[in-house]
């Protein structure tokens, strides 16, 4: 056999082999091979709007290019397909797509499926080189399917005109961007999802989807950090984690948004503090602790302590523009449902900001004594040093010593928009459930003085618990 003959040979088999590694990518990934839980909870997720904020290498690009693929192929498992599929994968800019999103595509798409490529430069035999502007990818429904590639430095003006199945953003765009994508998507009543890392700090993103979950139910988010991707190398984190300072390493490391050191509680993880409600002994229950409010909002939350001084908050009771009967009546019924203990004469005590004993012009009465009247039988007596019980909460964050059940959502709310102003006070805003929680955590909880046989399930319960609390701070 010929030398030239030889090498063509060679050559078809290298090229061969080089196609069966690309699709085995995919392959694997849709196997569970190279995919970790959180990726799975996105890709599951049936909502519209959808956001992995994640830290450097935790693998949220990966989980984009992946939900792109699946949808112009046809093969979602978890989503209905669509034929024809059009969407567009957004970068910051072109340099920016070449390297990462277009990357990422690249790696995960068998040749195979291709159909056609339109580059901006560069050459279709070697698309990884340039910058490519659309990929045409042959649909299993027979159709053809269509990834534009846009990069945000091009303005919104290009972002214009065309009705799209999908929107990936890699990386946070600006507002206006986002914005016109969410039109480009309303038609077909299509997706956007991003993937991104929170570098700019308390942007548009922070406040319309961070904070905005409980109150648009088409939204969903999931961080992602370096713990999470079991592909990850435990010397390679160690390697990023002295490479960074403490500010930076909140964003790349968790996918945290951050405001420089403007956030109260940095502290806070919702993976690790925040969990699904059980039902808690009662010789757990503590005391409620509440912030009046009349026009502006009341904040009561219920507080449990286990036989470990671990703190769970379980009930929240939270409304703005109610008179006292109202919050009592409220107060009352949550503690009936929970079986909330009571004194002998059936009265239910808690913590109260002391700014009750106040009276007002519209009441003879004092807050604290209209309380009083209605069975709450509220102290007043709160030790209200903001340093020092912001310093006591910080403490249990640290140790993972604090659960807040899910259903406390204001409380989580504020947890994640508390920051700090000019000096060592926090910005007095959306802060009373931050109060009250500082006025309990500042009585010094202790654990009940008796310990109890802790049925099966419920130790099963708290081990899973203490398990989610030791990864979140020790790993």
């Amino acid at each position: 056999m010929e030398k030239q003959e030889i090498l063509r040979r060679i050559a078809a088999i290298d090229k061969e082999l080089k196609k069966r590694r690309a699709e085995d990518k995919l392959s694997a990934y849709n196997k569970g091979a190279k995919r970790h839980k959180k990726q799975i909870a996105f890709h599951k997720c049936k909502k519209r709007n959808r956001w992995v904020f994640g830290g450097n290498r935790s693998g949220k690009t990966e989980c984009g290019a992946v939900e792109c693929l699946w949808i112009l192929r046809g093969i979602h498992p978890y989503r209905k397909n669509r034929e024809n599929a059009f969407g567009w994968a957004v970068s910051l800019s072109q340099q920016v797509q070449r390297d990462v999103a277009q990357a990422k595509i690249l790696n995960y798409l068998p040749k195979s499926w291709i159909a056609e490529i339109t580059m901006l430069s560069g050459r279709k035999d070697s698309p990884s080189g340039g910058v490519i502007d659309q990929i045409k990818i042959k649909n299993v429904f027979g159709g053809i399917s269509t990834l534009g590639f846009k990069s945000c430095d091009q303005g919104r003006e290009k972002f214009q005109g065309s009705s799209l199945d999908f929107v990936w953003f890699d990386e946070e765009p600006p507002r206006d961007i986002y914005e016109e994508c969410l039109m480009r998507v309303m038609d077909r009543r299509g997706d956007i999802f991003g993937t991104m890392t929170p570098l700019k700090g308390r942007t548009f993103i922070y406040n319309e989807i961070y904070l905005n979950v409980k109150h648009n139910p088409e939204i969903w988010h999931e961080f992602i950090n370096w713990q999470d991707n079991p592909f990850l190398s435990k010397k390679e984190i160690k390697l990023l984690e002295n490479s960074l300072d403490s500010s930076a390493l909140d964003a790349r490391k968790y996918g945290k948004f951050t405001e420089g050191s403007g956030l109260v509680y940095p502290e806070f993880d919702e993976s690790v503090h925040v969990i699904a409600p059980f039902s808690v002994p009662r010789e757990w229950q503590d005391t409620i602790s509440i912030d009046p409010g009349l026009n502006n909002p009341l904040s009561a939350h219920w507080y449990c302590v286990d036989w470990d001084g671990n703190i769970y908050v379980v009930a929240e009771h939270f409304a703005a523009g109610k008179d006292i009967d109202f919050h009592a009546n409220a107060i009352k019924d949550i503690s009936a449902k929970l079986g909330w203990k009571t004194d002998g004469r059936g009265r239910i005590a808690a913590l109260i900001d002391s700014a009750a004993n106040q009276k007002t012009l519209a009441s003879p009465k004092s807050v604290a004594e209209l309380f009083f009247e209605k069975g709450i039988a509220v102290n007043t007596g709160v030790n209200k040093d903001v340093f020092s019980g912001i310093a006591r909460v910080k403490s249990f964050l640290k140790q993972g010593n604090i659960y807040i059940f899910s259903n406390c959502v204001n409380m989580i709310s504020e947890f994640k928009g508390y920051f700090w102003a000019s000096g060592d006070t926090p910005v007095k805003r959306d802060d009373h459930c931050m109060d009250e929680l500082r006025y309990y955590i500042m009585t010094r909880p202790r654990p009940p003085e008796k310990e109890e046989v802790v049925p099966p399930v419920l130790a099963d319960k708290l081990r899973r618990i203490n398990r989610k609390r030791l990864r979140g701070n020790y790993l």
